[in-house]
C-alpha cells in the first residue's frame, strides 16, 4: 500500500516549512509554451514556404511603405472580447496568454472590483469571523475524519483533505494578535479540537497543531493573565501534556527533519505553559515526560543538537519553578544522571558560545536546584558529587564557576519540604553530611588554595584577581561549613586550623577582603542617604517600600552580602579561637575599629531575618547569630 508520506511528496504540496518561491509569470508562459529542447509544448511543427529564394530575401524588419502608402505599425490590436484571438485553439486557449476567456472575465471583475472601491478595509478580526473560522475548521476536521474512515486504504482519496485541514490550522495562527477572543474561542470547543489533531494519523497535521499552540502562548502575545489562563486551562483540560507526550515517541527525529523540528515546537509549548508556577509543578507530576526529558538529555550526540540542548534547559525550568519537582527528579536518579553528563567537562570545555555551552550550564543549574532539596544532598554525596566538584576546581575551566556554585548550594541550609514526610532526610543532617564529606575527601586544600588565589599580587596586581563570583561562593561554603560540621569533630577541628595556619595569614585575607566590601557599601550607603534627604516628604507609603526595595538591591549588588558572609566567618572564629580572637582585633585597630563593627553587621543581619518568624531555619538563623553577637 502506498505509505501517505510518499503522496504528500508527490502531491505537489509545498511543505509546511518551505514556501515554494512565487514564480514569474513569463516563465511560467515559457515552460507552457517551450519543452526542455525548445520544441513547442503541443508539438507544433515550423514548416517553411518556397514563397522566394532565400537569396532573394533581406535580413530584418520590412521596410516602411512608401510615402503616399497607409501602413499600420506596432503589434497588432487585440481583437473585441466578443471575438476569438487568433491563434486560440478551439478551447479558446490563447498560447501566447495561458488563459481562458472565462478566466479572463474573473480577473476583469476582480480589477473592476479593486478600482470600484481600492480602500476596502481588511476582514475584521472579531466574534463574527471567529465563529465562522471555528465552524469550518471543524467541518474540515470532520470531513478529513470521515475521509480517512471511509477511504483508509486508499490515501488519495483524502489528501486534499488533509491539505484543506492543514490550511484550516495555520488560519488560527491570527488568534495570537487577537487574544480577547481566546476565552471565546475556548468556549467554542476549538481548542480541544485543536488539541485532539496531536494525535491526528498524519504527523506532519500534528505538528502543526503543536506549531499553533505554540503560537498562541507564547510570552510575546499581548494577552493579559486572564486570557492566557483561560486558554492554558482549556488546553490542559484537553490532555495537552499526554499527546505531547505521546508524540515525543512517534517523531523520527534522527531520520525525518520536520519531525526534529516538532519535537523543538513540542518543548516551546511545555516551556510557556511552565511560564505558570502551579501549572510547572503540575508539569512535573507526568512521570512519562520526566523519564523522556532525562533521556533525551543523556542520548549521544556529536556535535549536541538544539533539542538535547533543549530538553537539559525543561529540566532546568521545571526544578527551578517547584521543590516538589526537584525532589520527584532526585527520585529518578537524576543527579546520578546529570553528573554523568557534565563529568567530560572536567577534563574539556565545550565550544564557546555554542549549543554545548548551554547544555553544560542547563544540567549545572538543575543540579544545583535539586541539591537544594534534603534528598538531592543526599543523592549528591551517593553519587561522588562532591569529588567530582573537587576536581573540576583544580582542573576545569568553564566549568569551575559552575561546580563551585553547585557545590556551595549543596553545602548549604537545606530548605525544609512544604509537607512533612517521615521518608525525607532531616535537612540539618543532609547538609551536615555534605559538609563532612567536603572536608573528608580533600576539599579545604583545594578551597583555601582558590581563596588564597584571590590575593592581589604586588608586583602584578592583575594577575592574581579571580572572579568576584568565585569569592562569593568560597565564603558562603566557609560559612556553611563552620555552621554545620559538628563541635569537636575532627572535620571542623581540621577547618578551623586551616585559618590559623601560616600565622593566620586567611584570618587576615578575610579582614583584608572586610576592608574593601565595607569601603563599597559605605560609598553607596552615603548615596542613599543623599537620596533621602532630597525626598519631599510627601512620598506615600507605597513609593517608600519600593525605593527601600531598590536602595536595599543597590547595597547588595554593592557586596553588602559578602560582608555579611566575611563579619559571620570572623565572628565564629572570635568565639572558637583566643588566637584568632587576638589576631583579628589586632587587624581591626589598623583602621580603627573593632568587634563593634561586627557585631553591627550582625546585628542588621538580625533584623531581616525577623519578617521570617515563622520559618523554621529562619528562626535557626537568627539563634545562631544572636549567640555569635554575645560573644563580640
Amino acid at each position: 500500500m502506498t505509505s501517505i508520506d510518499e503522496l504528500f511528496k508527490k502531491s505537489g504540496l509545498p511543505s509546511k516549512r518551505k514556501l515554494e518561491p512565487v514564480k514569474d509569470p513569463n516563465e511560467i508562459y515559457k515552460s507552457a509554451k517551450l519543452g526542455s529542447n525548445g520544441s513547442s509544448s503541443r508539438h507544433r511543427q515550423a514548416h517553411i514556404e518556397d514563397e522566394a529564394d532565400e537569396d532573394d530575401l533581406e535580413a530584418g524588419p520590412a521596410p516602411p511603405p512608401e510615402d503616399d502608402e497607409d501602413g499600420d505599425y506596432g503589434p497588432a490590436m487585440p481583437p473585441p472580447d466578443d471575438e476569438p484571438e487568433d491563434g486560440d485553439d478551439e478551447d479558446g486557449r490563447f498560447f501566447g496568454g495561458g488563459i481562458t476567456k472565462q478566466e479572463k472575465k474573473i480577473l476583469d471583475y476582480m480589477d473592476t472590483q479593486k478600482l470600484d472601491d481600492p480602500n476596502a478595509a481588511p476582514e475584521t478580526i472579531d466574534l463574527s469571523w471567529l465563529k465562522k473560522t471555528a465552524l469550518a475548521f471543524e467541518k474540515r476536521i470532520t470531513k478529513n475524519a470521515e475521509l480517512r474512515a471511509r477511504h483508509e486504504d486508499e490515501p488519495a482519496k483524502f489528501i486534499d483533505s488533509e491539505a484543506d485541514l492543514d490550511g484550516g490550522i495555520k488560519t488560527l495562527s491570527i488568534l495570537s494578535e487577537h487574544p480577547e477572543l481566546y476565552g471565546e474561542f475556548a468556549k467554542l470547543g476549538c481548542v480541544g479540537s485543536l488539541v485532539s489533531l496531536l494525535a491526528h494519523e498524519n504527523t506532519d497535521i500534528a505538528i502543526d497543531a503543536v506549531e499553533i499552540i505554540g503560537e498562541l502562548t507564547d510570552e510575546d502575545v499581548p494577552a493579559t493573565t486572564d486570557q492566557w489562563n483561560t486558554l492554558v486551562d482549556a488546553l490542559l483540560e484537553a490532555d495537552l501534556l499526554g499527546l505531547l507526550v505521546s508524540n515525543f515517541s512517534r517523531l523520527d527525529e534522527e531520520n525525518q527533519e520536520a519531525d526534529r523540528s516538532g519535537v523543538y515546537h513540542a518543548l516551546g509549548v511545555i516551556e510557556n505553559l511552565c511560564s505558570r508556577p502551579k501549572t510547572a509543578e503540575d508539569i512535573g507530576k507526568d512521570e512519562d515526560l520526566l523519564k523522556w526529558l532525562l533521556s533525551r538529555a543523556k542520548k549521544p550526540e556529536k556535535p549536541v543538537t538544539q533539542n538535547k540542548q533543549y530538553a537539559a534547559e525543561i529540566l532546568a525550568i521545571l526544578v527551578q519553578s517547584s521543590p516538589a519537582n526537584r525532589r520527584r527528579l532526585a527520585n529518578l536518579d537524576a543527579v546520578d544522571t546529570m553528573l554523568q553528563l557534565v563529568a567530560p567537562y572536567r577534563i574539556r570545555d565545550p565550544e564557546k558560545g555554542g549549543d554545548e555551552e548551554e547544555y553544560m550550564e542547563n544540567l549545572f543549574e538543575a543540579l544545583t536546584c535539586i541539591a537544594d532539596e534534603p534528598l538531592g544532598k543526599t543523592k549528591f554525596i551517593d553519587a561522588e558529587g562532591v569529588e567530582l566538584c573537587l576536581i573540576m576546581l583544580k582542573d576545569g575551566k568553564l566549568s569551575k564557576l559552575s561546580a563551585l556554585r553547585l557545590l556551595d548550594h549543596a553545602a548549604s541550609r537545606a530548605s525544609l519540604p512544604s509537607s512533612s514526610s517521615t521518608t525525607a532526610p532531616n535537612p540539618i543532617e543532609s547538609s551536615t553530611q555534605v559538609a563532612t564529606k567536603l572536608v573528608d575527601a580533600g576539599g579545604l586544600k583545594t578551597l583555601f588554595t582558590l581563596f588564597m588565589k584571590s590575593t592581589t599580587s604586588s608586583s602584578n596586581p592583575s594577575k592574581t584577581k579571580s572572579r568576584p563570583e568565585i569569592t562569593e561562593h568560597l565564603l558562603s561554603i566557609f560559612s556553611s561549613l563552620l555552621r554545620h560540621l559538628p563541635a569537636e569533630s575532627p572535620e571542623r577541628i581540621r577547618t578551623l586550623a586551616k585559618f590559623v595556619e601560616k600565622d593566620y595569614e586567611k584570618t587576615a585575607r578575610l579582614v583584608s577582603l572586610r576592608r574593601e566590601y565595607a569601603s563599597r557599601v559605605s560609598f553607596i550607603d552615603a548615596q542613599i542617604a543623599q537620596e533621602k534627604t532630597n525626598l519631599s516628604g510627601q512620598e506615600d507609603e507605597e513609593e517608600m517600600e519600593m525605593l527601600n526595595d531598590e536602595w536595599f538591591s543597590r547595597r547588595l549588588d554593592g557586596g553588602l552580602f559578602n560582608l555579611q558572609m566575611i563579619d559571620l566567618l570572623l565572628a565564629w572564629l572570635v568565639a572558637e579561637d583566643d588566637g584568632a580572637r587576638g589576631k583579628i582585633k589586632e587587624l581591626l585597630k589598623d583602621r580603627d575599629e573593632d568587634l563593634g563593627v561586627l557585631r553591627k553587621t550582625l546585628e542588621e543581619q538580625m533584623k531581616g531575618i525577623e519578617a521570617d518568624a515563622g520559618d523554621e531555619g529562619a528562626k535557626d538563623t537568627r539563634e545562631m547569630l544572636r549567640t555569635l553577637v554575645e560573644f563580640l
